[in-house]
């Protein structure tokens, strides 16, 4: 069946939510961005991205300039809804969907027969279903799935989860495949015509729960193999072993495909994600379980390395380079390396010198400590007494190995890997 999508609302003009926006808006259809954040509204209808992602100023531009995308705080009538709003965990770790639940009120005032919402942030197992029952509730006069006795519904339900990598961002909205997972056939059906518009990598249908899954068991797995490695790096301070020598080494087998240590797991996915399957499945989860607990312990692992070391100065000052969650992008969500300049920072023994050339400022949480100061990566280096390699950006690698080698270096980052 043709399902014609001319206008698109946006909810959620976030991390994903923005790009997908933006080439939506590229390819010729009208969208309407949704976002409760007013700075970000007037920055989209500026046609100015908010955060740094590689082509997204460019499209941006080009998107409003050309009338596509406009912004605004509520949503308005359309063919097609993309829910991209965030869902973080509680504080015992269960999934919160309170923002999924507005962002369902919002919409219900303006859904009409024919139209197709699709939930893109990444949920739990249940979610879309919920949605489609919030929807239902809120909109008696429609129908939703899953209907009943086959009959046509008024209104199509799906989950699509985004799979693209911060930095790379529109390039894979573009070239990825999609796994789209419908409430029934015609669900996935409807939402695989949105996604057509731009998409060039591969549309996979499938059913809602399965979708929803698949993305959690995607991230879940990245997190098992940097425990894996994580672990590994402990092993190998134990023994005084090189990490970055027996990963490479060891990768050097046809089958085994290590990732790189670090200072622990930071961002909006794989920090969060395994705990949505551990909330579905409590007794089946052991191994998710244990890598989380193993990558949420090792920033305190790079306290106490640091903290060993400084015991040789009266006053030390320590320089942490890079505080991002990620290498060259300018992403703070969840960062292990705040948590370590926080955790080195509150016992006031220390002077703190931060430098990241992805920041104008220092990060909130360490901004009202007296003694953290943000600096130009050369001249904290020179004026440290201990540097420590937190995020492995690409402009660290053009730091003077000599100023390096007159300090004491710690590297989880793996950047001076190979220096003599």
């Amino acid at each position: 069946m043709d399902y014609p999508i001319r206008t698109v609302c946006v909810v959620g003009l976030g991390y994903i939510g923005l790009p997908t926006a933006a080439t939506l808006a590229s390819r010729g259809v009208e969208v309407i961005g949704v976002d409760i954040n007013p700075q970000v509204v007037d920055a989209v209808n500026a046609g100015q991205p908010y955060f740094s992602e590689p082509d997204l100023d460019m499209l941006l531009r080009a998107a409003t300039t050309l009338g596509k995308l406009r912004a605004t705080s509520r949503p308005e009538p359309a063919d097609a809804f993309v829910i991209a709003v965030p869902t973080p965990f509680n504080a015992d770790r269960s999934p919160n969907l309170d923002y999924i639940d507005a962002a369902a009120d919002a919409i219900a005032p303006v859904l009409a027969f024919g139209n197709v919402v699709i939930l893109e942030s990444t949920s739990p197992v249940g979610a879309t279903e919920r949605l489609a029952a919030r929807l239902a509730r809120l909109r008696p006069d429609l129908s939703f799935p899953p209907g009943r006795h086959g009959e046509p519904l008024d209104v199509h339900v799906a989950h699509c989860p985004e799979r693209v990598l911060p930095g790379r961002m529109v390039r894979e909205l573009i070239e990825n495949d999609r796994i789209i997972g419908g409430m029934t056939e015609a669900c996935a059906d409807h939402a695989e015509a949105v996604y057509r518009i731009f998409l060039q990598g591969e549309p996979i249908c499938t059913d809602a729960p399965t979708a929803e899954l698949v993305k959690l068991a995607e991230n879940a797995f990245r997190d098992v193999n940097i425990a894996f490695a994580n672990e590994l790096s402990l092993i190998c301070d134990q023994l005084g072993l090189n990490v970055w020598q027996v990963i490479e080494l060891a990768n050097r087998h046809p089958r085994v495909g290590i990732l790189q240590p670090g200072a622990g797991v930071g961002g909006h996915c794989i920090a969060v994600d395994p705990w949505f399957i551990i909330a579905s499945a409590p007794d089946r989860t052991r191994l998710i379980r244990t890598a989380r607990e193993v990558n949420d312990a090792k920033p305190k692992f790079v306290v106490a390395q640091i903290r060993e070391r400084a015991e040789r100065f009266k006053r030390p000052v320590i320089a942490c380079l890079g505080m991002t969650y990620k290498p060259d992008v300018d992403d703070l969500r969840k960062s292990p390396a705040i948590e370590i300049a926080r955790q080195l920072a509150r016992a006031g023994e220390e002077r703190i010198l931060i430098a990241d050339p992805n920041l104008s400022a220092l990060p909130e949480e360490l901004a009202a400590l007296s003694n953290v100061s943000l600096c130009d990566t050369l001249e904290a280096v020179r004026r440290a007494d201990i540097v420590v390699l937190l995020v492995a950006h690409s402009r660290f690698r053009k730091i003077p190995r000599e100023e390096l080698m007159r300090r004491v270096v710690i590297d989880v980052t793996g950047l001076t890997h190979g220096y003599g």
